[in-house]
């Protein structure tokens, strides 16, 4: 891992500081918790099922036999954390993160530790620079085989005009058959009266945001074999596990096999 920490903005708040807050975490400044309180209440329960389901899509990918996890939009660590999941399956797993933010850097780097037979690597970059990602990535997992591609809670902070699409198609192409992409995405269509309030308060604090519709965040899946149920509710999505409580939110769903 790199160990030159680049300077952290404390004057705006960014997207994995505030989730970090919603999630219960102290890893956080005052212009992050500013914005997370004028969230709507829902929202910190949205953070918490998201996450729910990312856990149960990586241990079922990992049950499936994948070994090597790419993780964009990482986040600051909260556990478990995606490879604590996937190596209590396979102790050998190898698990790439990336996020932009440099907190998330010096966390990851103190936090995340991997089992002696596995591996975890870090690479500081942006989603909108998919092969940065992946030329980092390319170096510390082997391409010929399958790799699960996460992408949480993510894609909803790139706007159209920096091609959203595009940047997925790029990562999936990279991908060798078997693998599986894993992705949440916001939506309004379950809450359609807080769409002005909401981007009100993302734009406010200098964060683009363009929540999809179903529709929409289908497209994300284009060429892709869904696993069934398909695009849905995150606590509608479970394979080999119990289901969850329904409760309704604010995200999409899926998971599909390239």
């Amino acid at each position: 891992m790199e160990t030159d920490f680049p300077h952290i903005d404390t004057s705006k708040p960014h997207p994995a500081r505030v989730y970090d807050y919603l999630l219960g975490g102290k890893d956080n400044y005052l212009v992050d918790r500013q914005l997370a309180e004028q969230l709507p209440e829902h929202t910190k329960r949205g953070c918490q099922l998201n996450r729910s389901f990312m856990h149960r899509a990586a241990a079922w990918s990992a049950r499936l036999g994948t070994t090597q996890f790419l993780d964009i939009g990482t986040g600051i660590p909260t556990p478990p954390n995606l490879h604590q999941v996937v190596q209590e399956i396979h102790p050998s797993a190898r698990v790439v993160y990336a996020d932009n933010d440099p907190l998330v850097m010096r966390h990851a780097q103190a936090l995340m530790f991997s089992t002696p037979d596995g591996a975890t690597d870090y690479v500081e970059t942006d989603v909108r620079e998919p092969e940065r990602i992946l030329e980092h990535a390319q170096d510390f997992l082997d391409f010929s085989r399958p790799v699960a591609l996460s992408l949480i809670a993510l894609m909803h902070f790139i706007v159209e005009e920096d091609d959203p699409y595009g940047i997925v198609r790029t990562l999936v192409d990279a991908l060798a058959p078997g693998s599986h992409l894993i992705l949440t995405h916001g939506t309004y269509d379950f809450h359609p009266e807080i769409e002005e309030e909401f981007n009100r308060t993302y734009r406010g604090g200098g964060m683009p945001l363009q929540l999809r519709t179903r529709a929409q965040v289908e497209r994300f899946f284009d060429g892709l074999d869904l696993v069934e149920p398909g695009v849905v509710e995150a606590c509608r999505w479970y394979r080999d596990t119990p289901p969850p409580p329904y409760e309704k939110n604010m995200l999409y769903v899926g998971v599909a096999q390239v």
